[in-house]
């Protein structure tokens, strides 16, 4: 069995960048490395719930996906990985719960650096290609294609809301916390995430970012963006594994394992 500090380097190595101080300039450097190297995508998690698990891969296990699928993960999966290299790299770093509709269903970490405090977050399907601020005044926005996330200075409680509107209209939301947690904390949610009627139980979902685009699978509609410019197509669902094979690089024999599992493929997007 390999050790955590050989599975932490190897970690590095797939994200194609070298040990270097925690500081701002190398912190930006792996977020932008994670979002790029690592998509959001509930395939592996359609597989290892049809190998039986109910939580995260093991970082082997992860990592290996990422290797040898490209796979990455949901947010738990992703976040903690993320969570776990930044304090093996000694930052000064904290888990912290995020609440959606229901609490705790979100995963982000709070990097303080110099006395300033980032939100760093790979698990959103969302282009947070650098370090999110904390410590605002006024709102911070990103921008890619159809779709904005504006990031609220802190309420009365030190909690940072993030919104993502699409075509103008808001979409999603989550509050993040900035108590730190264990993740133990987050085991019933995480399991909870596998049960039958679990939205990534039912739907496929696959994000991917490149240094100015994306694209993006919901299902059977697959988006296309570089820059302000987008594309939305239609996918007939006999070409799903294949789409997803060409565009993201997940091997179409382990895709079609996964996908199989699902017995009606929900439209949880609209």
């Amino acid at each position: 069995m390999a050790s955590q500090q050989s599975l932490f380097e190897k970690y590095l190595e797939l994200l194609g960048i070298s040990k270097s101080e925690p500081d701002l300039d190398f912190l930006r450097r792996i977020v932008k490395a994670h979002l790029i190297k690592i998509p959001f995508e509930n395939i592996s998690k359609l597989l290892y719930k049809k190998q039986g698990l109910n939580h995260i891969p093991d970082l082997s296990t992860y990592l290996n996906g990422i290797e040898s699928y490209n796979f990455g993960g949901t947010c738990y999966a992703n976040n903690y990985y993320l969570y776990s290299i930044l304090k093996h790299l000694g930052y000064n770093v904290k888990l912290c719960g995020a609440d959606m509709k229901n609490p705790d269903v979100h995963l982000i970490s709070i990097v303080t650096i110099d006395g300033s405090e980032y939100i760093v977050d790979g698990g959103y399907a969302a282009p947070f290609l650098v370090p999110l601020p904390r410590d605002l005044e006024e709102d911070y926005v990103v921008t890619l294609g159809n779709e904005k996330y504006i990031i609220k200075p802190k309420d009365e409680l030190g909690r940072t809301k993030v919104e993502q509107y699409s075509d103008g209209k808001v979409q999603h939301w989550y509050v993040a916390k900035p108590e730190e947690r264990k993740f133990e904390e987050f085991r019933k949610v995480i399991e909870d995430s596998y049960s039958d009627n679990a939205v990534f139980m039912n739907a496929v979902r696959i994000t991917s970012y490149s240094e100015n685009g994306s694209k993006v699978l919901k299902n059977f509609s697959f988006t296309e963006t570089e820059g302000n410019e987008y594309k939305t197509r239609k996918i007939n669902p006999r070409e799903l594994a294949s789409v997803i094979q060409e565009n993201f690089g997940m091997p179409l024999i382990v895709v079609n394992e996964a996908i199989g599992s699902i017995k009606e493929i929900k439209d949880i997007y609209g």
